[in-house]
């Protein structure tokens, strides 16, 4: 469910401070948000500490959320970037405050191999592939959904579609995506 106005209702509701609405909220936006967390930190137990985070802020601050300005996925999105994009930040100054010559000795360890590298550049060229052969709407829908965490409803006013057109071309698209990387194990 990514129907902004019941997602508006739920807000609403978790600003009166209701478990279930609280609930049903995290249910319905929790996948695609841990999704744009992992696209940004690369990691699930980061990104899972990061969906906690912003949900944990959502529960204080849902009372703040204006539906004039924007949609709740959007809100929501937002706050899971932010802190994302907030963690990566303080890594970095950790890492650059760490002059540690043993610390520099164990990072060097922790090099993946160049076999390795070499694994993942090929697995990466093949989905590129596998990614130009898909076609059209569903390519479009694909790139919309997963890259950009755009919703059913919100790939449908994207595109000027019916929310049943964006599902099935969805469906398609991941269909012949899963076809095509089959190939590759």
């Amino acid at each position: 469910m990514h129907d902004p106005a019941a997602l508006d209702g739920l807000l609403a509701r978790v600003a009166l401070r209701d478990r279930a609405a609280f609930r049903q909220l995290y249910d319905a936006c929790a996948p695609q948000l841990l999704g744009v967390a992992l696209r940004l930190l690369r990691r699930r137990d980061l990104a899972e500490d990061v969906l906690q985070d912003a949900f944990a802020s959502v529960w204080q601050r849902a009372a703040g959320y204006r539906a004039d300005a924007g949609t709740p996925m959007a809100w929501l999105t937002a706050l899971v970037r932010n802190r994302a994009l907030d963690l990566l930040r303080a890594e970095r100054v950790r890492a650059a405050e760490s002059l540690d010559p043993a610390d520099a000795e164990r990072r060097a360890d922790e090099r993946p191999d160049p076999l390795g590298l070499l694994e993942q550049a090929a697995d990466a060229l093949h989905l590129r592939r596998c990614i130009d052969d898909i076609e059209g709407p569903q390519r479009q829908c694909l790139a919309l959904a997963y890259y950009h965490g755009l919703s059913h409803s919100e790939l449908a006013a994207h595109l000027g579609s019916p929310v049943g057109s964006v599902k099935a071309w969805l469906r398609r698209g991941v269909e012949r995506l899963r076809r095509c990387l089959e190939h590759l194990e």
